[in-house]
């Protein structure tokens, strides 16, 4: 069953709460996380080197030179509609690019920047 992108960064919300009462999930943040550069990976160091600048465009993986659905939710509908294959792309991406597993609010803050993206 289909979930919406505010279902998905809720659930996402909801964990991080458990450990910061505070935390509201931020669309700014998560367009940093977008645009940050880690040092973990030459090929790819941040998640702009696949998924372009605008994540309203299409991407293209840097190393398999596979094209990828735009992130944004407003030009992929699809786009955080499935909580296992989200898990399976945070876990894999985050691992590559980061360095390490995203906590629970950067991931809800992820999903809020590209609900948001145009």
């Amino acid at each position: 069953l289909a979930e919406t992108p505010q279902q998905i960064r809720q659930a996402y919300a909801a964990e991080a709460m458990a450990s910061d009462k505070a935390f509201t999930p931020s669309a700014k943040r998560g367009e940093n996380l977008f645009r940050q550069r880690f040092a973990i990976n030459d090929k790819m160091p941040s998640c702009t080197a696949c998924h372009t600048d605008n994540p309203a465009t299409t991407g293209k993986h840097v190393i398999t030179g596979k094209d990828i659905k735009p992130l944004a939710v407003q030009a992929n509908a699809d786009r955080f509609t499935d909580p296992a294959k989200v898990e399976k792309w945070f876990g894999r991406n985050c691992k590559e690019v980061v360095g390490r597993a995203c906590t629970p609010g950067e991931k809800a803050d992820f999903v809020a920047y590209a609900s948001e993206a145009r």
